[in-house]
């Protein structure tokens, strides 16, 4: 369509300005007559066909909404065409990378969070069970006190007062139930 740069750039800034007016028209004779180098541009940095249709469709709805502020004394229509494109296509790099982390770690933190959970629920069943053996190891009086003062939440006196024992034999008997319970747990621990 056009035949040297200087003319591109030349007839570009007339078609940015009848573009900023709202002509349509100009619109899509700026697009026919850049949209290749924009989309090669932004395929360049994304390397990605979707993003960059999306992406070079975002450059000229931008065009679209922003032709009134080209300043030809800033430089040529196409360099700010594809300075546009190029932030754009940046921007979508980065914005793609951070959603990319954020899914990461959420899929790092839930993975995490899920194989904590199994795990805590392994470790507690693994304990309870060992304490249930422990517990079969004790004396019938021993884990009969050991079980209401711990599972129970009595207090030593209120033991007593259950059994119909006195304070120092039930204290007795649970000290020497926890010692025989913690050695069935911890082995290599002395009691």
């Amino acid at each position: 369509m056009y035949g040297s740069s200087a003319a591109t750039d030349v007839d570009l800034a007339q078609l940015l300005r009848r573009i900023g007016d709202g002509d349509q028209a100009a619109f899509a004779d700026f697009y026919d007559g850049t949209c290749q180098r924009v989309y090669g541009m932004v395929h360049r940095v994304l390397r990605d066909d979707g993003y960059s249709e999306e992406t070079t469709q975002e450059v000229y709805l931008q065009v679209w909404r922003s032709a009134r502020t080209y300043d030809p004394d800033a430089g040529s229509a196409l360099a700010w065409l594809l300075t546009m494109a190029h932030r754009r296509a940046v921007d979508r790099v980065r914005s793609e990378s951070a959603s990319s982390r954020r899914a990461n770690a959420f899929g790092i933190a839930s993975l995490r969070r899920d194989t904590d959970e199994v795990i805590d629920a392994v470790e507690s069943l693994e304990r309870r069970r060992d304490i249930r053996d422990g517990l079969g190891s004790l004396t019938a009086l021993q884990r009969e006190s050991v079980e209401l003062a711990y599972f129970h939440g009595l207090t030593y006196r209120e033991v007593a007062e259950r059994l119909g024992i006195g304070l120092p034999t039930v204290k007795s008997r649970i000290r020497d139930g926890m010692r025989r319970l913690r050695a069935h747990l911890e082995p290599g621990r002395a009691a």
